[in-house]
């Protein structure tokens, strides 16, 4: 067997949630785990002074979003990661104590079956840490490029129109599938609905759109043979509902266990494959949940700085990381990770230049991987599906349909989708401006995940024709 047996690398990225609530519970039944350890669970206090300390919790969803714009962030962090409370109430202060009671929360051992059946079989990363002390966006161009060119907000949308464009354009840097491509590597995308990588703007090249597949082609790519499945995998899984399973806060983790379930049992399913294969399976940040442990330190990727003056030499908070192998072990292992760590590992394994001195000074998840010896036997080989309650369900999607608006996200997306009209030979109908960015109608999102799907149909044919 070679020194490194991993001819595939499958990513899962997942979105806005600790470690701590997720994966910290596991402490009692995995002693190793630092986390919540309920003999001296963490405490903040709200803006009234209330004292809210860890505890167990089964919700799996809450009413409002937790911020985590770099600000709330470091106010966050302040006192040793004493302020996640105090930032959410002041936030929203009309929650109420028992919303306030989930920044606190974590789930109790199986009470998230895919993700803690997964934790509790192969291996636990509990330092990995979030790129950047921020919201999405920027710590997802983290783990496709190694930076955001000293950007470190999401794009703020208005009833007038945009605000902040440099927020959605101008991201030009090398990318991982830029390096790929120079040694001859095959990758894909596979994604629910819009692609958020499609910001990156080498990844709108008709070259690249080639590389672009929604997830029921991920399926089909699984039972093939093994040596024709790509060498890098990245999931974007569906923003929107009433697909939705990115784990995005407010709506429910259950369809986001499902996708996890749904990716395992796929390729657990072709043993070939799984038997070359590595699942890494991650958290973009943290989305204002308590986390206690304090980021550390972290080499800045560039030259760039943030307007604010931010020069990303500090990690963000810890999310959920595993990795997911017939050649890891059951393990706890507590080296300290970042998203550019599996850029370290891709660039390490199949010899590409380093994107940024952020991946080059990375620690690799290379020291989780078995390198001699025999695959595991003992794998599970398959993993239940969780589902919601019909009635609860047909309940949420009615409140969805009826009430919900888009979060900064699925705004920043259908806004970023209207301008994809200019890189469209024959723009379809008209830009939608305040009413995509203010409300969350299907038809808008439809609207939305049409012009991607015309755009990536365009660049795909202009490839062809290339």
């Amino acid at each position: 067997m070679p020194a490194d047996p991993i001819k595939h690398v499958v990513v899962l990225m997942l979105e806005n949630h600790s470690f701590d609530q997720m994966l910290g519970g596991l402490k009692c039944i995995m002693p190793e785990v630092d986390g919540v350890d309920p003999a001296s669970p963490g405490q903040n206090r709200d803006a009234d002074g209330k004292v809210y300390s860890q505890a167990s919790t089964t919700a799996t969803t809450i009413s409002d979003d937790p911020k985590h714009d770099l600000d709330n962030v470091l106010r966050q962090l302040e006192d040793g990661n004493g302020k996640f409370v105090l930032d959410f109430s002041q936030a929203y202060p009309k929650t109420a104590p028992e919303e306030r009671k989930q920044i606190m929360g974590y789930f109790p051992p199986g009470s998230l079956g895919p993700l803690h059946e997964l934790a509790h079989r192969f291996t636990v990363c509990d330092r990995w840490f979030s790129s950047v002390p921020g919201p999405t966006w920027v710590n997802r161009f983290f783990v496709h490029s190694g930076t955001s060119l000293g950007r470190v907000k999401m794009p703020e949308n208005t009833e007038d129109g945009l605000r902040h464009p440099s927020l959605y354009f101008g991201y030009d840097q090398d990318t991982i599938y830029d390096r790929l491509d120079e040694r001859g590597i095959s990758w894909r995308i596979y994604h629910g609905d819009i692609p958020q990588s499609l910001v990156l703007s080498h990844q709108r090249t008709a070259r690249h759109a080639t590389h672009y597949e929604f997830m029921g082609v991920f399926f089909t790519d699984v039972q093939t043979q093994e040596e024709h499945f790509p060498a890098y995998s990245f999931i974007e899984p569906c923003y929107y509902w009433p697909g939705q399973n990115d784990d995005h806060p407010p709506h429910t983790t259950v369809a986001a266990q499902s996708l996890l379930a749904h990716v395992y049992n796929a390729l657990r399913g072709n043993d070939k494959l799984w038997q070359s294969t590595l699942l890494v399976v991650v958290y973009d940040e943290h989305g204002g949940f308590y986390d206690h442990v304090v980021p550390p330190t972290a080499v800045p990727p560039d030259d760039h700085r943030s307007p604010e003056g931010f020069a990303f030499d500090r990690l963000g908070v810890r999310v959920p990381a595993l990795l997911v192998s017939p050649w890891v072990s059951q393990a706890v292992l507590h080296e300290e990770f970042d998203h550019t760590s599996l850029l370290r590992y891709v660039s390490d394994k199949w010899s590409l230049r380093p994107l940024t001195e952020r991946v080059a000074q990375a620690k690799s998840i290379a020291v989780a991987v078995q390198s001699s010896g025999q695959a595991r036997d003992d794998t599970p080989e398959s993993l239940t599906v969780p589902t919601e309650a019909p009635a609860l369900a047909a309940a949420r999607m009615s409140a969805a349909e009826t009430a919900e608006r888009l979060n900064p996200q699925q705004q920043a997306l259908v806004t970023f989708s209207e301008y994809l009209e200019e890189e469209i030979q024959e723009p379809v109908g008209k830009p939608l401006r305040s009413a995509a960015m203010t409300a969350g109608l299907p038809s808008q999102v439809m609207t939305a995940k049409d012009r991607v799907n015309l755009f990536l149909a365009q660049q795909k044919t202009r490839a062809r024709l290339q």
